[in-house]
């Protein structure tokens, strides 16, 4: 996996991926940035979030669910002091559809937190706490 990130100016850059997908990165107005594009610290919440989303919907689909949407929800706290690393992270996954099983889905959230999301994984291992929960609704 290869990525490249190019300096525009200022605080903004131009993030490329290995596949040829692109995004813009800048900072507040008051770190030199003109608040055109997403935080790098952010980014890494969508990484996650994207991860374990994939894994979920990957394992209730195979389980052949009704599942009509999926939102995966993170919150997450950084340290006071530099380097402001994550601390903890928090994902909340709502999860509605028609015959859902609680179960299951819980069962989805547990092996894509402890064995399939390189992202949390990874992150678990640096210190981060990380935990998850959800909710299941029924929808028409």
């Amino acid at each position: 996996m290869k990525a490249t990130v190019k300096w525009v100016d200022n605080a903004m850059f131009l993030g490329e991926s290995g596949s040829g997908h692109a995004i813009v990165m800048d900072g507040p107005e008051d770190h030199g940035g003109r608040n055109m594009g997403i935080r790098p610290m952010e980014m890494l919440l969508l990484g996650l979030g994207g991860c374990t989303s994939f894994d979920v919907m990957s394992i209730l689909s195979k389980q052949r669910l009704d599942v009509h949407d999926c939102v995966a929800e993170i919150e997450a706290e950084r340290a006071d002091a530099v380097p402001s690393v994550f601390t903890k992270i928090h994902v909340h996954f709502k999860v509605s559809g028609r015959n859902l099983k609680e179960s299951l889905v819980e069962r989805a959230v547990k092996l894509s937190a402890e064995k399939y999301c390189s992202a949390s994984i990874m992150l678990e291992q640096a210190g981060v706490e990380i935990t998850h929960s959800f909710a299941v609704s029924e929808t028409d």
